[in-house]
């Protein structure tokens, strides 16, 4: 099975030399690797997190070309079988490939969160999305009230946003 690094190598030339998606991922997978040690997930569900959060905007660069834009439900749509097919040769199970296409296909949706890692995965995407993007602190402070659940991703937030 490839280590996170080589999966991150894998996605940082399957971005071809675009900035903004690359550091966006590598922003999403720092965030969700600090919440998710910090709130002491097991190995496998770490494991994950982490290759959803580098793989997340896998379809970015296709909504741009096929609609004009990157919106949540192209990228959740598009996303599902674009990661599984990345992930084929990677050495994951068939069960960790399913699992991750459901993070990628569900990134933007907030209801029907069924685990930890899909939790932390919104949450650190919205941490990066926030950061780079400059949602005012009223938007913050509200996902962070109604959306995060973590108290490691509501303390980050606090930090990093002074609220």
């Amino acid at each position: 099975m490839m280590t996170i690094s080589q999966i991150m190598e894998k996605m940082i030339a399957f971005s071809m030399g675009n900035i903004h998606d690359i550091d966006h991922f590598i922003r999403v997978w720092a965030y969700a690797r600090t919440i998710g040690e910090l709130e002491h997930l097991d190995t496998d569900t770490q494991y994950i997190l982490e290759v959803a959060a580098l793989t997340h905007d896998i379809a970015c660069p296709l909504c741009r070309k096929k609609y004009g834009n990157t919106n949540g439900r192209h990228q959740e749509t598009e996303g599902i079988s674009m990661v599984r097919d990345f992930l084929s040769d990677t050495g994951l199970t068939t069960e960790q490939i399913s699992r991750v296409a459901f993070l990628v296909g569900h990134h933007h949706t907030f209801t029907g969160i069924d685990g930890i890692d899909y939790q932390i995965l919104l949450e650190a995407d919205y941490i990066a999305n926030a950061s780079e993007n400059g949602y005012s602190k009223e938007n913050v402070e509200n996902f962070s009230k109604r959306i995060m659940q973590t108290d490691s991703g509501k303390e980050l937030a606090r930090q990093i946003f002074c609220i």
